[in-house]
């Protein structure tokens, strides 16, 4: 007790300590009401982890969110015929992600019908102008079918669903549908090449084998890779090898991978094949 009484007389018959205490009082106030105003407009420290909303429709989403106060934002729409429309299939941030109230989700949710585009009518074509219309037109090829003709490499006719399409008819059809095309082929015209497909998503490996006279033919997935991540998978291992000599029409398999390891050694060995190939063939 002395001892704090001393204290007191020290600072109380000194102005300037006195002062200098009062300060830093002061100073240690402002600091804890500043940190528990920063607690209370930041939530500083409060996390809600993101519910997964996959399945939900949006209404089911918004109502699940609002304990945590996130705010559900529709930013894109796929087509996938294998879940209901209008349900949720992919987020941002991802379920399980901490994150602070009132921040929003970006969704992307599954549209009800495909959207319909025109078939566009490339009879008499060229096979590489004839592919490169129908890709830009939101289609792809179904099946190339080769027929002597003595216009080689030229569409002899076009096909959907077992329509011939003509050159004033309307035909539309779903967005992505397949397109089936005769070409011509001759005795003089040389056998195609396989290309490299390695390394390529799905919707590019097929656009290299049609523009070289062939087809994509059976396509297999690693088993971890669900319908939204298709379009993010790389071929990692095709049928017939880089460089190869095949009859037109041929179908190459496909198998698709999200791992960059097998793509990559699955590129070099196709590297090193061709290359032997090339050698032999020399």
């Amino acid at each position: 007790m002395d001892f704090l009484r001393k204290i007191y007389a020290f600072v109380a018959g000194h102005r300037l300590v006195r002062h200098l205490i009062l300060a830093l009082c002061a100073v240690l106030v402002f600091v804890f009401i500043t940190n528990i105003l920063l607690n209370l407009f930041t939530r500083h420290n409060t996390s809600e982890a993101v519910p997964d909303f996959s399945g939900m429709q949006v209404s089911q989403a918004e109502a699940a969110s609002k304990g945590a106060r996130l705010i559900i934002d529709v930013t894109d729409s796929l087509y996938v015929p294998a879940y209901d429309g209008g349900v949720i299939l992919d987020q941002l941030p991802k379920p399980g992600t901490r994150v602070k109230k009132g921040r929003r989700v970006l969704v992307t949710i599954n549209s009800h019908k495909q959207r319909m585009v025109d078939v566009p009518y490339v009879t008499g074509y060229s096979l590489r102008q004839a592919k490169n219309n129908i890709l830009v037109a939101g289609l792809e090829i179904e099946k190339l079918i080769f027929r002597e003709d003595i216009a080689a490499n030229n569409v002899l006719e076009e096909r959907f669903g077992g329509t011939v399409i003509t050159r004033n008819g309307q035909v539309q059809a779903e967005q992505g549908s397949g397109i089936t095309l005769v070409v011509g082929t001759n005795e003089d015209s040389p056998s195609p090449v396989v290309p490299k497909l390695i390394g390529f998503p799905l919707n590019e490996a097929k656009s290299r084998l049609w523009e070289a006279g062939l087809n994509a033919g059976k396509v297999e997935y690693d088993a971890d890779i669900t319908l939204l991540t298709r379009s993010s998978a790389k071929v990692y291992e095709q049928g017939l090898g880089q460089g190869a000599r095949a009859r037109s029409g041929t179908e190459v398999s496909l198998r698709l991978t999200l791992d960059a390891q097998k793509i990559e050694q699955g590129s070099k060995s196709s590297d090193t094949a061709a290359r032997r190939r090339a050698s032999a063939e020399e």
